[in-house]
């Protein structure tokens, strides 16, 4: 028999799961894993927590990153500079970089295509000297712009920052083509505004989103010469998914959103440009603009499936939710399409406290996870020491601001790779060094007393035996860390 436990207004069946493990797994699935002393609290508390404030005090007391403005803007004096590159989507090659570019990390990018890929005859132009200083200075804003969100990441007190994170794979927008990092944080911080509120809204201001036009090609979409890309993906990846709208839909679609254009400083909706005269979209007819093509999407009876269904898969478990779960979800998220009501009854589900719904961290996660846990800010830490960081996320092939394309990051085993392991362990063992380990030095058992420090209940006898022999208390932190426990969200 199934023993039942009210817990924020939903009633939750216990399965086998502990309510220490259903603590940590909040933690874990609504944040960047726990701080220390969070698992000592209970569930209702660790909801009220996550799920209760407006804002995250600790995450808004880190100042957002200023002066990141286009290189070009500061160069108008060099002829190939004068023209900004970010408009119209000009200034991108193929790959939406120009030779000699950065990453965050300090590595030249390979040779990812990012969808609409140009080449820019401007860029072909321009001094080699401008162009290689121009490059230096996005990547040096970029990179200031990931610490500052990763520093954010792990004071996190709140899911906001955690549900900011998601939104950025679900609406992924690469910097890779919109090169532009005050863009970028425009849309973080929208993400961010939006995050715990009404699906409408955050969708609403996306569709109109500087970077995400720049991302999908929408200053391109123009009256008489459409650009379907981002009436597509909207579509497809992020309100309704596929075989829930059809080509004439796509077309009609894009008439909505043309004329939109991009400046040195935003997005900005230009009426001459834009395709006036009724549109015919998901059966609906009207002279449709581009937030009420969003609000057509949204009314459809398969898009609160498809949310649900996308959050259940990044925050829940792999094993999509039966008719009856996603009935009552779909009723938590109501017409107002209330993503915060919708995840205070998620995670009252029985499927949450599912033993067999593990999940294994992304590398953020779990980067984040391992700082928050051994005190490490990024913030705080040296240039150097913040391209050590950074080098390492990307060797695990994840970097923020980054998705590998329109559809986002991978999930599951994808992360597990030899390569991926053995960054992991490098990355893990860079972090301890950093870290205060006195609590594990001093241990009586160690292997318990770094289970304890990194939220982890128990080990299991293979592992227990392994992190045995480790005598050093940074590197049994760094072996730990790359336990199975500890990668995967149990």
């Amino acid at each position: 028999m199934l023993a039942r436990r009210r817990c924020g207004g939903h009633d939750r069946s216990m399965t086998g799961i502990s309510e220490r493990a259903v603590v940590r797994r909040l933690n874990d699935r609504l944040a960047f894993g726990p701080a220390p002393s969070d698992l000592e609290a209970g569930v209702d508390a660790t909801v009220r927590r996550l799920l209760g404030p407006t804002t995250d005090a600790a995450a808004a007391a880190i100042p957002a990153p200023t002066g990141l403005e286009p290189p070009a803007k500061a160069k108008k004096q060099d002829k190939g500079a004068g023209k900004p590159e970010n408009r119209a989507g000009k200034g991108q090659n193929g790959a939406g970089k120009t030779p000699g570019e950065q990453m965050p990390g300090g590595e030249t990018p390979g040779g990812e295509q990012s969808p609409g890929g140009e080449r820019s005859p401007e860029g072909e132009k321009r001094d080699p000297a401008a162009k290689k200083a121009a490059n230096r200075e996005r990547a040096a804003q970029e990179r200031k712009l990931t610490i500052w969100w990763l520093d954010r990441m792990v004071v996190s007190r709140t899911a906001g920052e955690r549900l900011t994170w998601f939104w950025h794979g679900h609406f992924a927008t690469s910097n890779q083509k919109v090169r532009n990092a005050a863009w970028m944080l425009a849309q973080n911080q929208t993400q961010r505004r939006l995050a715990l509120g009404r699906f409408g809204d955050l969708a609403q201001a996306m569709i109109v989103d500087t970077a995400m036009i720049r991302w999908l090609d929408g200053q391109k979409n123009r009256k008489g010469s459409p650009n379907e890309n981002l009436a597509r993906e909207f579509m497809e990846l992020f309100t309704l998914g596929i075989g829930h709208y059809q080509e004439v839909d796509v077309a009609q679609g894009a008439r909505c959103l043309t004329g939109w254009v991009l400046r040195e400083d935003a997005a900005t909706f230009q009426r001459r440009r834009f395709d006036t005269g009724s549109k015919t979209v998901l059966g609906k007819t009207g002279d449709f603009g581009a937030k009420d093509f969003a609000q057509l999407t949204l009314a459809q009876p398969a898009s609160a499936g498809f949310v649900i269904g996308r959050l259940w898969f990044r925050l829940v478990s792999a094993t999509p939710p039966d008719a009856a779960t996603v009935a009552r979800l779909t009723a938590a998220y109501g017409s107002n399409r209330d993503v915060k009501s919708l995840l205070t009854a998620m995670v009252g589900e029985a499927g949450f406290r599912d033993p067999a719904a593990s999940l294994v961290k992304q590398p953020v996660e779990w980067a984040v996870g391992l700082l928050r846990a051994l005190g490490v800010r990024p913030g705080k830490l040296a240039e150097k020491e913040q391209t050590k960081l950074l080098a390492g996320l990307r060797g695990m092939g994840q970097l923020p601001y980054r998705p590998p394309s329109v559809g986002g990051w991978p999930a599951g085993a994808s992360w597990l790779t030899t390569s991926a392991g053995v960054t992991r362990l490098q990355l893990a063992q860079w972090v301890a060094k950093k870290a205060d380990l006195s609590i594990v030095d001093n241990a009586t058992d160690r292997v318990q007393a770094v289970g304890a420090l990194l939220g982890v209940d128990s080990w299991s006898e293979r592992t227990r035996s392994a992190l045995a022999g480790v005598k050093d208390p940074a590197q049994l932190t760094a072996v730990a860390a790359c336990a199975p426990e500890y990668v995967v969200s149990g």
